[in-house]
């Protein structure tokens, strides 16, 4: 069993001036879950190497016994420092993707050729797609083989207007998670700010937001064992 993780390339946060990348609980979680279950983890990025971690991650509160683990996990160090660039990721070699969030996957995957491409062939050969938090977001220009938006008709999550309007970022983002998904006719679902909550419809899974990602992995890591 093989999961392409696909990570954000992107670390500017708008003309904010501050810094953006991937959430590492939004990472490490899911990896864990994945690793754990003995599946195969392949990372991927638009530009390939090491994507940059949103420095707010890395505080102290944003810690777990997943990022801990991280830590002192030399070889998950050495695969996030090498990740593949998209571009060369063969969708017929995986059976399921998984986005991470943070803010940056909303300025370069969700607009990137490749990731979109990618989640068209997995989705339309009936292959997991799951994306947690802010990457759901991915997902706005993907289709079904029929030409409608992928996630129109479909029960789906997602960083939640109130958490984003939480966090100070209403203004900053490109666009807004729950927004994008309601206006491409997904029918979101949520539960209260910073709540664990993760939908599963047909096969894509969705979370919504950092304390979601390790049962958003579960949720995929059940549909491959059907």
């Amino acid at each position: 069993m093989k999961i392409v993780m696909v990570l954000t390339s992107h670390d500017t946060l708008g003309d904010s001036g501050k810094k953006t990348g991937f959430w590492l609980e939004e990472f490490v979680a899911p990896y864990y879950v994945f690793k754990d279950a003995g599946v195969n983890v392949v990372l991927a990025s638009p530009a390939g190497g090491k994507p940059p971690v949103d420095p707010k991650s890395s505080e102290p509160d944003a810690q777990s016994s997943d990022t801990e683990r991280f830590h002192q996990d030399p070889s998950a160090q050495q695969a996030l420092a090498n990740t593949q660039q998209l571009e060369t990721i063969d969708s017929s070699q995986f059976d399921a993707v998984f986005f991470p969030g943070g803010h940056g996957p909303l300025w370069d995957l969700a607009e990137n050729k490749h990731s979109i491409a990618l989640i068209e062939n997995l989705f339309a050969n009936g292959k997991p797609v799951a994306a947690v938090c802010h990457a759901p977001g991915v997902l706005r220009h993907a289709r079904k083989p029929d030409g409608t938006p992928l996630v129109a008709g479909k029960r789906v999550t997602g960083f939640t207007n109130s958490e984003e309007k939480a966090v100070g970022l209403l203004e900053v983002v490109p666009f807004l998670v729950e927004d994008e998904l309601r206006s491409l006719g997904g029918n979101f679902e949520r539960t209260d700010d910073w709540g664990v909550y993760a939908v599963t419809d047909g096969h894509l899974v969705t979370g919504q937001n950092p304390a979601s990602s390790a049962v958003t992995a579960q949720e995929l890591l059940k549909l491959l064992h059907q």
